[in-house]
């Protein structure tokens, strides 16, 4: 079954017409910056316990409200693959920063998790990666797509010239110097 990807955007959580219908081109992301690449997501292992696993599957709503509502805590965008959510930040030191904040929605919603996690162990498994990327290492390219991904978060641009080829977007100097 195929799950159609919900982008999230630090200025808003609605989708829009822009996001959902495909732009006739082939296009790069840019990004200005070192950013950091976040992926969490959450697996229910005994759908039966919903009381351990429907806290969390509620609490992300609340932190993607904030984080949009405050565009300084650092979250460029995101969207949802499923049961995961991929998202583009500022900085580890943004995401930090988030994480552990009293006054955020993020602490408060990961000591419940822990605490539900003990009552019900094994009941619902959760996961996350970080990824620093250095500025203009990375490459990405989209055609005939919705804004997504990190076209989402950065900006797209037309993927000609040097950012013809992957080696090209990722500043290879040869195959820059090739085309």
């Amino acid at each position: 079954m195929t799950q159609q990807a919900q982008t999230v955007q630090p200025k808003t959580l609605q989708t829009t017409a822009s996001q959902t219908s495909r732009t006739p081109a082939r296009l790069a992301a840019e990004l200005d910056g070192d950013f950091v690449v976040f992926i969490i997501g959450f697996r229910i292992n005994r759908f039966w316990q919903v009381n351990a696993w429907l806290p969390v599957f509620l609490a992300m709503p609340r932190m993607l409200r904030e984080l949009a509502q405050k565009p300084e805590l650092g979250l460029l965008g995101g969207q949802f693959a499923g049961l995961t959510l991929i998202q583009y930040w500022r900085s580890t030191e943004h995401l930090n920063a988030y994480a552990q904040a009293r006054q955020h929605e993020h602490l408060p919603a990961w000591r419940a998790f822990n605490q539900n996690a003990r009552r019900a162990a094994g009941a619902v498994g959760i996961w996350h990666e970080t990824y620093r990327v250095a500025a203009g290492q990375y490459e990405a390219v989209y055609v005939d797509m919705p804004r997504f991904g990190l076209g989402a978060a950065g900006r797209l641009v037309p993927a000609s010239g040097r950012r013809e080829t992957a080696a090209g977007r990722m500043g290879d100097a040869q195959a820059v110097a090739d085309s």
